[in-house]
C-alpha cells in the first residue's frame, strides 16, 4: 500500500523532467551533497538546442539581476515537509466556512497550498513591505540540514528571528528586498486561475524594481496597468522634495491579457460647465437627468455659491431631480442647443453639492465600454484616515500602523470577481482583504472566498496593540475578521439573505512535519533506536492534525465540510462529497475494513486513508488493498 509523502512538490524534479521529454540529450547526471546521483541539466547544450546560432559565453541582454536571485529561485522549487494543524478554538464555525486564515512563514504557506488551489486563485491582491528602510522582510533561509527542518517549528529562523530590519545602509538593501519578493511571486502565480489577477500595493522606493520583476514572473505582455492611490486627501508632511500623498496598485493578469470590469463610477469622465468660453448664461436641464450627490429633498431657487443660481426650485428624489429646472451659470462652456445635443448622445448633468450646486458633466457609457480609470477615485476608495477609523470603529483604539481602506481590495474585488472566486492575501496584516471580501459579499450577494496568509510577528510592547492583548499582528487580524463580520451582519440585518453571508474562518497553522524523522530518513535509523519509533507519528499530533496534513499532500480542497461517523466502533472522517475518507484509529480488523469499503462503493468516495500503525497486525494492512480493489475498486487507498 502506498504512503503519502507528505512533502510539497519538487519543482525542480518537475521541470527536469519535462524538458528530459524534450530534450533527452541534455540531461546528466551529478552527485549532490551527500554523494548520491540525480538527474540534472546540461545547460550549455540546451543554450543551443534553443538557440539558431552558435552559443559561446554568456552575453548581454536586458533583464532584472540582483546578488542572491539565483538563491531566491532555489528557495521557490525546494520542496518542505512542513504541514497545517488546525486551530478550532481560534475560528469561526470551522465546520462549515468556507474562508482560510493560515498562520505562518507565508513562503511555506505558498507551497502547502500548490497541490489544493493551482489554478484556483481569480484574485490576489498583497500589501508587502515597502523597503522604506524601517520596515522588515522575511529572512528565508533553506540552507539547513534534513534533520533541522524537520525539527523546526516553523515560526523562527537559527537566530530566534523571522524577520529582519532592512536598513538602507545595508549594502543588499534592494537586493534583500527582491530576493523575499522573488520566490514568492513565483508561487502565487501557480495558484491563479487563467484568467486570473494579482494586484501589489507599493510606493515609490520599490514600485519600479516591482514592475521588472512582475514582467519576468507573470510576462511583459500580461501587464495591466499601475493604479494611483491617494493615500491622504490632504497631504501635511513634506517630503525632501515633494508633497507626497500617492502610492500606486500595479497589477497583472495570469496568462492572456483580461479587461477589468468598470461600473458607473468608474465613468466619471465628470468636467465643469464653469469655463470662460461662451456667454450662455442660463441652461434649461430636463427633469432625470440631472444626479445629485446629496440629500433628498426640495431646494428652493436662489444663489447658491458663487457662479450658480437655480432660477426654479428642484425636487430631489432617488438622487436625481425629477422636474425641469432652469440654471443661471456665470461663464458656461456649452450653449443650450451643445447641451441638448451632449444630453442625445448620452451626457447626464451632476450637481455635487448642495451648497454650490456646481454642475458638471458625465459621460455615460454602454456596460462593454467600462474600464476602471488609472487614477482610482477618491470617492469610492478611501485613504488613511478612513482606514484608521474603520479599525477604530471596529476596536475603539488604533491598534495597526499604516493599513489599507477596505474600499480599496473592495474596489479591485468589482472589477475581476463574481460568485464564488476565491480571493488570496498572503500578507494579510489586519485581514483588510477579509473585512473587503465579506462586505462586497453582504451588498453583492456573492459567496466569495478569501485565504489569508500571516506570520504571527510579535507586536511591539510599548503598542497600544500589545496593551489590548494581542501579541501578534495574526491576532489582529483575526479579531477584525471576528467583529467585521459581526458588524457587516448587524448593519445588513435588514437584507434578505444576509443570515448566509459566511464570516467565519478556518484557522490553520503552519508547523514542522506530523511524522517523526524516521517517515522521511528511514535510513538513518540504529538499530538500538529501531523499537523508540515504531510509531512513525508525533505524540502530540491529534487525528484531526493527520487528516489535515493528508488534505495537504494529496490536493484537497482545505476549506470543504468536514463530518464524522461512528463506524465499527470507531470515528470515520468524511470530507467534502465523497473527495476524501480517513481512519486514523487503531486495531482496524478485517470487519471494519469490509464494513467501510462497502459503505464508500455506494457513497461514491474517491479517496480512503489510515494510520499504517493502526492495523492489527500486517496481514490485516495487506488484505486492506486486496478488499478495497474487490469491494470498491474505484477508491484509491493511502496510509500515513
Amino acid at each position: 500500500m502506498d504512503r503519502l509523502d507528505l512533502q510539497t512538490p519538487d519543482f525542480t524534479e518537475e521541470h527536469i523532467h519535462k524538458l528530459a521529454e524534450l530534450f533527452p540529450n541534455c540531461v546528466t547526471e551529478t552527485a549532490d551533497e551527500k554523494g548520491h546521483i540525480k538527474k540534472a541539466i546540461d545547460f550549455d547544450l540546451l543554450k543551443q538546442e534553443l538557440s539558431a546560432y552558435l552559443v559561446e559565453g554568456p552575453k548581454e541582454r536586458y533583464r532584472l539581476d540582483w546578488p542572491g536571485k539565483r538563491a531566491s529561485l532555489l528557495k521557490a522549487n525546494t520542496p518542505i515537509t512542513k504541514t497545517l494543524r488546525p486551530a478550532r478554538e481560534e475560528s469561526v464555525n470551522f465546520d462549515t466556512t468556507q474562508n482560510l486564515y493560515i498562520e505562518g512563514d507565508n513562503l511555506e504557506a505558498l507551497k502547502l497550498l500548490q497541490e489544493a488551489y493551482l489554478g484556483k486563485v481569480k484574485m490576489i491582491y498583497i500589501d508587502p513591505p515597502y523597503n522604506t528602510g524601517k520596515d522588515f522582510v522575511y529572512k528565508d533561509n533553506f540552507a539547513r540540514s534534513r534533520e533541522e527542518e524537520l525539527m523546526e517549528s516553523g515560526q523562527v529562523d537559527e537566530e530566534g528571528n523571522r524577520l529582519v530590519q532592512n536598513l538602507e545602509s545595508n549594502g543588499r538593501f534592494h537586493s534583500d528586498w527582491l530576493s523575499m519578493m522573488y520566490p514568492r511571486l513565483r508561487l502565487a502565480r501557480n495558484l491563479l486561475r487563467d484568467d486570473g489577477v494579482i494586484f501589489i500595493s507599493i510606493d515609490d522606493n520599490e514600485v519600479h524594481n516591482l514592475r521588472k520583476m512582475c514582467d519576468e514572473v507573470f510576462g511583459e505582455g500580461n501587464y495591466i496597468a499601475e493604479f494611483i492611490w491617494e493615500k491622504t486627501f490632504r497631504p501635511s508632511n513634506f517630503g525632501k522634495t515633494t508633497r507626497k500623498n500617492t502610492e500606486y496598485v500595479i497589477s497583472y493578469s495570469k496568462s492572456n491579457p483580461i479587461e477589468l470590469k468598470g461600473s458607473l463610477e468608474d465613468s466619471k469622465g465628470d468636467f465643469s460647465l464653469t469655463k470662460k468660453l461662451h456667454n450662455t448664461h442660463t441652461l434649461k436641464c430636463p427633469s432625470n437627468y440631472v444626479h445629485v450627490n446629496f440629500q433628498d429633498g426640495i431646494y428652493k431657487k436662489g444663489k447658491y455659491g458663487d457662479g450658480y443660481e437655480l432660477l426654479d426650485d428642484i425636487y430631489v428624489k432617488n438622487g436625481k431631480v425629477k422636474n425641469e429646472f432652469r440654471i443661471k451659470i456665470k461663464q458656461s462652456i456649452w450653449s443650450q442647443k451643445h447641451l441638448n445635443n451632449e444630453i442625445d448622445r448620452g451626457v447626464y448633468l451632476v450637481l455635487k453639492n448642495e451648497k454650490t450646486m456646481a454642475l458638471y458633466a458625465r459621460k455615460v457609457y454602454k456596460k462593454n465600454e467600462l474600464k476602471p480609470t488609472t487614477l482610482l477615485p477618491n470617492d469610492i476608495v478611501g485613504d488613511v484616515l478612513e482606514a484608521n477609523k474603520e479599525i477604530n470603529n471596529l476596536f475603539k483604539t488604533n491598534l495597526f500602523d499604516y493599513p489599507k481602506p477596505s474600499s480599496l481590495p473592495k474596489y479591485l474585488m468589482t472589477t475581476c470577481t463574481e460568485d464564488e472566486d476565491i480571493i488570496l492575501d498572503f500578507f494579510s496584516g489586519s485581514a483588510t482583504t477579509a473585512h473587503a471580501v465579506m462586505q462586497l459579499n453582504a451588498e453583492d450577494g456573492g459567496n466569495r472566498r478569501f485565504i489569508m496568509v500571516q506570520l504571527p510577528e510579535p507586536t511591539d510592547p510599548k503598542s497600544e496593540a500589545y496593551k489590548a492583548g494581542y501579541t501578534t499582528i495574526a491576532d489582529i487580524g483575526k479579531e477584525r475578521i471576528r467583529r467585521a463580520g459581526k458588524k457587516i451582519k448587524e448593519e445588513n440585518k435588514e437584507k434578505e439573505g444576509i443570515e448566509k453571508l459566511d464570516i467565519g474562518f478556518r484557522v490553520l497553522k503552519v508547523d514542522s512535519s506530523n511524522m517523526k524523522e524516521i517517515y522521511f530518513t528511514p535510513d538513518e535509523v540504529s538499530k538500538e533506536s529501531l523499537f523508540e519509533t515504531v510509531d512513525h507519528i508525533k505524540e502530540d499530533r491529534t487525528p484531526e492534525d493527520l487528516l489535515f496534513g493528508v488534505l495537504v499532500d494529496w490536493g484537497v480542497d482545505l476549506s470543504l465540510p468536514i463530518r464524522t461517523e461512528e463506524i465499527e466502533g470507531k470515528t470515520v472522517y468524511f470530507v467534502g462529497h465523497g473527495d476524501l475518507v480517513a481512519c486514523f484509529e487503531e486495531d482496524i480488523d478485517e470487519n471494519f475494513v469490509k464494513t467501510l469499503a462497502k459503505k464508500l462503493a455506494d457513497e461514491d468516495v474517491l479517496r480512503v486513508v489510515f494510520k499504517e500503525s493502526g492495523f492489527e497486525d500486517d496481514n490485516i494492512k495487506i488484505n486492506t488493498e486486496q478488499i478495497f480493489k474487490q469491494l470498491a475498486p474505484a477508491v484509491e487507498v493511502r496510509v500515513v
